[in-house]
C-alpha cells in the first residue's frame, strides 16, 4: 500500500508540474517576480491537495508568534515537504537555497525568477555578502526569509551543530527571529518520494528579538528548535503507537 501511494503520489506531482511548465514564457514575458511568487504559491498548492489526496495532510501550530511585519524564519529540514510548503505558509518569503536548486526543471526556474537567495556555497566570504545584500533587499521589499540553519536534510532524530550562516543573517538583518519547526520527515521521507499517511505538523515557536549576543541567540534557537522537533516526532510516535495498540486489540 505504501508504494502505492508514494507512485501515485510521484505520477501527479510529475503530471501537475508538467501542466503548468508551458506557462514558463508567460512569466519571461512578463518580468515580475511577485507575479512569478504569486504562481508558485499556485503550485504548491496543488502539491499539498496532491499529499492530501495520497493521505498526508498537514497543520499548523504557534500561528500567532508570527509578526505581521518581515522576519527571519528558521527551519530545520527533513524532507522536500517543507521547502514546498513554505511557499503557501510564508507567502513571498525568500529563501536562502543551494544555488544548485536552480538547475532542477521547471521548479528551479520558479525559484530564481521570485527570486531567491541563491549562495555558492563554495564561495565563501563573496557568497555571505551576496546574502546580506540581497537579504536586505528582500526585506526592504516586505519580504520575510527563510534559512535552513542545518543545511540539508537530516534525520527526524538528528541533531546537528547550526551552519554560521544563520547567526551571520541575523546580525546583518536585524530581524525577529521566528523558529519554524516540524515533523515532515515522519511522512515525506528525506531524499525520496515515499510517502506515509499522516498529519504533519508545523510549529512557530515565539519569535527571537534581535540584538542577542551570539552565544545566547544560537542557544536559544538551537535548543528550542530541537526540543520543539522532539517533542511533535515524540507525539507523533505515541500516537501512532497507541493507534496499532488499539488496532490490535481489536
Amino acid at each position: 500500500m505504501s508504494r502505492l501511494r508514494s507512485a501515485i503520489f510521484l505520477v501527479l506531482l510529475v503530471l501537475w508540474t508538467a501542466l503548468l511548465a508551458p506557462t514558463i514564457p508567460y512569466y519571461r514575458w512578463r518580468g515580475e517576480p511577485a507575479r512569478t511568487r504569486g504562481f508558485s504559491r499556485f503550485w504548491a498548492t496543488g502539491v499539498l491537495a496532491i499529499l492530501r489526496f495520497v493521505g498526508v495532510a498537514y497543520r499548523t501550530q504557534g500561528e500567532a508568534n508570527r509578526p505581521a511585519t518581515p522576519a527571519l524564519y528558521v527551519a530545520n529540514h527533513q524532507s522536500t515537504f517543507e521547502t514546498i510548503a513554505i511557499a503557501v505558509l510564508v507567502p513571498d518569503v525568500a529563501i536562502v537555497l543551494k544555488e544548485e536548486l536552480y538547475r532542477i526543471p521547471v521548479f528551479g526556474w520558479f525559484l530564481r525568477h521570485s527570486p531567491m537567495i541563491a549562495i555558492d556555497r563554495a564561495g565563501g566570504g563573496s557568497a555571505m555578502k551576496k546574502m546580506f545584500r540581497e537579504g536586505r533587499e528582500a526585506a526592504a521589499e516586505g519580504r520575510s526569509l527563510l534559512i535552513f540553519p542545518e543545511g540539508t536534510r537530516q534525520k527526524v532524530d538528528a541533531r546537528g551543530e547550526f551552519q554560521r550562516g544563520v547567526v551571520l543573517l541575523y546580525k546583518a538583518l536585524g530581524l525577529p527571529v521566528v523558529p519554524m519547526v516540524h515533523n515532515a520527515g515522519l511522512f515525506w521521507l528525506a531524499r525520496s518520494f515515499q510517502i506515509r499517511p499522516g498529519t504533519i505538523t508545523v510549529s512557530f515557536l515565539p519569535p527571537i528579538p534581535p540584538g542577542l549576543p551570539e552565544a545566547e541567540f544560537m542557544e536559544r534557537l538551537h535548543s528550542g528548535i530541537y526540543d520543539e522537533r522532539d517533542r511533535l516526532v515524540a507525539l507523533e510516535r505515541s500516537s501512532d503507537k497507541g493507534a496499532r495498540s488499539a488496532g490490535g486489540e481489536a
